[in-house]
């Protein structure tokens, strides 16, 4: 439930901090107090986008706090919190902050969240309805999932959405694998001409390396052997110096024995020497290319750089194209198994739509003349002495999202007049008392806490408004429920009654919220039946005794 409300200058509110209790809470005052702050304050911490204009004259900014104890919606309020990466709830309380002019943030558990956010959280904590706001009792959908929920079918509900998703994927894979297949035969033979072409390249890229190296060789080959010949030269030249120096140490050697180091490892030297040569002379050799082997290399290269300007700027990306083309084409050739693969799939999961589909339907069928009954009561006790109220199912012959069936709630108030969908019916007092007959009936199933009515009584009175107030008290025993009011037969069955007042301070105008209990409460009840005289107060005595 909403445990604690605070409003700071918000419209004609400077400081609130309202705390609440559980049951029906009844609000009241004078026509242009402030009452609608109430639920312009909840609008705004639930998410509604704000209205600059609503801060109060001379402020900067507007800030809404609420307080929420959980009880049965906990689990569903921690799966979204987590969800959005925010931290569940401590000791079973929310804490919702907003606060907007200057700077727009939002809070959820101290912690900053988007708007998104709190309107997600709104949709399991606040039930807010005016004498305009029945746009969820006239959508179809939501009347179905009314209908679902007073069935208890909610386990039935999601294993339906299950297998139709599933079936959905499949249909949609079926689509995207239809469109692979309207390749056109150009495609095809594109296809199959750049695999070929590929292939009959046999691209291996070491030999393709090596073979590169020999073709910069072979290019470079007189420059490189103009450059072993003189290489050679310059080595046979010290071949024969080394001869002469090794001549003139020996001689040296015997006419002094000391000297014969100087000849250690001076053969190994002209060994080594020796073997450059003969080495420059094996690589000179191999410099001596075939011509015919020289053009066939440049083709070989014109060919490979060809495919590189097609496919890729390297070897490797050329094969990669090549691959990919070949998978491609593979895909396009065994399509027709494949679409028959697929569409075996499909069935599969149609039938399993279907089953899961029928399940669901039988609860329906089931529920549907029940809730109708039961709605059809709760209206006659709101005054619709000779109403008709009945549920249509039909049956489509395709699944849809929520199932096989289409529902429609048919209202006729007025005795020989035919049934209509509620969505036809134009008057907003009719609609309000039907909407509370909804509600009544479905107050076990509704996992909302608070329900807040917004002066959805207007355009009755008399004894209807003294069934609205006990339809309103009974919601109020299973839910927290705030009903803003200008009747004294709803105020008068209030757990909790609260007056809002305008009052005038140093020329600014302040909007006051207080419990009323007593004699005050005699008396505002008093007012709200058109006087304060002892006849009035001795009425409002009477409807506070229940009498």
């Amino acid at each position: 439930m909403l445990s604690v409300l605070k409003i700071k200058n918000l419209a004609l509110v400077d400081d609130l901090t309202w705390e609440l209790g559980d049951g029906l809470i009844g609000v009241t005052g004078q026509t242009g107090a402030g009452k609608s702050m109430i639920v312009g304050a909840l609008k705004l911490i639930l998410g509604e986008r704000a209205n600059h204009d609503l801060i109060r004259t001379g402020e900067s900014s507007c800030t809404v706090e609420a307080i929420f104890q959980l009880n049965s919606n906990l689990a569903q309020v921690n799966e979204l919190l987590e969800e959005t990466g925010l931290e569940p709830c401590e000791e079973d309380q929310l804490v919702l902050k907003r606060v907007f002019g200057s700077g727009n943030k939002q809070f959820v558990n101290c912690s900053p969240c988007t708007l998104s956010v709190l309107k997600a959280l709104g949709n399991h904590l606040v039930d807010l309805h005016g004498p305009h706001e029945h746009q969820s009792l006239l959508s179809q959908d939501r009347q179905l999932a009314m209908l679902d929920a007073y069935a208890k079918a909610g386990k039935q509900r999601q294993a339906y959405l299950d297998a139709y998703r599933a079936w959905q994927g499949k249909v949609n894979e079926i689509e995207e694998f239809r469109s692979l297949r309207q390749a056109t035969d150009q495609e095809i033979d594109l296809l199959r001409f750049q695999v070929d072409e590929i292939a009959a390249a046999a691209l291996e890229v070491s030999q393709i390396s090596a073979m590169e190296q020999r073709y910069s060789i072979a290019q470079n080959g007189a420059k490189l052997v103009d450059h072993a010949q003189d290489a050679q030269k310059a080595v046979n030249s010290a071949v024969a110096n080394l001869t002469e120096a090794q001549r003139s140490l020996s001689d040296l050697e015997k006419l002094d024995p000391e000297t014969g180091k100087f000849l250690e490892g001076f053969s190994s030297a002209r060994m080594e020497i020796e073997e450059l040569d003969s080495s420059l002379k094996d690589y000179t050799e191999t410099l001596e290319i075939d011509p015919a082997e020289l053009v066939q290399m440049e083709h070989r290269i014109d060919e490979i750089e060809g495919l590189k300007r097609k496919y890729g700027q390297s070897i490797e990306d050329v094969l990669e194209y090549e691959s990919n083309a070949r998978t491609r084409l593979e895909s396009i050739d065994g399509r027709e198994e494949e679409l028959e693969r697929l569409a075996e799939e499909e069935q599969a999961a149609l039938e399993a739509v279907k089953e899961s589909g029928a399940a669901l339907g039988k609860l329906r069928e089931k529920a549907a003349p029940k809730l109708a009954k039961e709605i059809a009561g709760h209206l006659e006790d709101l005054g619709f002495k000779q109403s008709v109220f009945e549920i249509e199912i039909e049956q489509t012959e395709e699944p849809q999202p929520k199932g096989f069936q289409t529902v429609d709630f048919l209202f006729g108030p007025n005795p020989g007049e035919p049934v209509k969908p509620l969505r036809v019916i134009a008057s907003s007092g009719e609609m309000s008392r039907v909407m509370l007959a909804v509600k009544s009936a479905l107050a076990d199933q509704d996992q909302i806490p608070l329900m807040v009515f917004d002066e959805i009584d207007a355009n009755v009175g008399g004894e209807i408004a003294g069934a609205v107030g006990k339809k309103m008290a009974a919601l109020g025993t299973r839910h927290q429920v705030v009903a803003i009011t200008h009747m004294p037969q709803v105020a008068a069955l209030a757990h909790f009654h609260y007056l809002v007042t305008k009052e005038v301070e140093n020329k600014t105008t302040h909007s006051r919220l207080e419990e009323v209990d007593g004699k005050t409460r005699l008396e505002e009840l008093a007012r709200m039946l058109g006087g304060g005289g002892d006849e009035a107060i001795a009425l409002a005595e009477k409807l506070l005794s229940g009498k």
